[in-house]
C-alpha cells in the first residue's frame, strides 16, 4: 500500500473507504471531504493538494448535484494511476473506472439508508425521539461543513500570502449567516476575484 499508484487491492480499499464515508456523510458528501483529503492526499499520495482542491472548486462552480466532486476525485485518481493524461486511452479508461468506483461507493449505502430511514421517520414523525434526532443533527452538519471550509481555506499554508483568502472566507461566512443573498452571487464574486488575481 506504500505505492503512489493504486493496485487492485488499493482500488478495493478506495471503494470500501468511500462506502464507509457514505454512511458518515450527514449533510452531503462535502461534509466528509476532510477525511477524503486525509485518505487520498496525505495517506496514499494519489492526489496532490491542488488536484483535490480543484476537484471540489470545479464541481461546486458547475451546475448539478453537490456530489459531483466525488466523480472528479475518482477520475483524477484513475488518471494519475495510469500516468496522467499523456498515457492516452488507458488513462481515460482508468479515470472512468475511478469515477465508477467512487460514485457507486458514495451513493449506494446512503441512498438505501436515506430511503429506508425517510419512510420510517415519516410514519413516526410525531414521536419525540424522531424530533430530537432531527434537532440534534443540525449542529453536527454545521461542524462538518466548518471542517470542510477550514480544510479548503488552509490548504495553501502560506499565511503571509493567503490573508486575502482568510478575509474572503470570513466575509462570505458573515454574508451567508446574516443575509439572504444567493450563494451563486458569492461564487461569482469569488471567481472574478480569482480571475483578477486578487485571491
Amino acid at each position: 500500500m506504500g505505492e503512489l499508484t493504486p493496485i487492485a487491492v488499493d482500488w478495493l480499499g478506495l471503494f470500501l473507504h468511500f462506502l464507509t464515508l457514505s454512511l458518515l456523510a450527514v449533510g452531503g458528501a462535502i461534509t466528509v471531504a476532510p477525511d477524503m483529503h486525509r485518505y487520498l492526499v496525505t495517506q496514499h499520495g494519489w492526489l496532490s493538494d491542488a488536484q483535490f482542491t480543484a476537484s471540489i472548486a470545479l464541481s461546486q462552480a458547475a451546475p448539478g448535484p453537490n456530489v459531483l466532486f466525488i466523480a472528479l476525485l475518482g477520475f483524477n485518481v484513475g488518471l494519475n494511476a495510469a500516468g496522467g493524461p499523456q498515457a492516452g486511452a488507458m488513462a481515460w479508461a482508468l479515470g472512468l473506472f475511478g469515477v465508477l468506483t467512487t460514485m457507486v461507493a458514495i451513493l449506494l449505502p446512503s441512498s438505501v439508508l436515506t430511503y429506508t430511514a425517510t419512510r420510517w421517520a415519516h410514519r413516526n414523525r410525531e414521536r419525540r425521539a424522531v424530533r430530537a434526532f432531527k434537532a440534534g443533527m443540525a449542529p453536527i452538519v454545521i461542524a462538518l461543513l466548518i471542517a470542510t471550509g477550514w480544510l479548503l481555506t488552509a490548504a495553501h499554508d502560506e499565511p503571509a500570502r493567503d490573508w486575502r483568502l482568510w478575509l474572503l472566507t470570513a466575509t462570505a461566512t458573515v454574508i451567508v449567516w446574516r443575509t439572504r443573498l444567493h450563494l451563486l452571487w458569492l461564487l461569482g464574486v469569488g471567481g472574478v476575484l480569482g480571475a483578477l488575481g486578487w485571491v
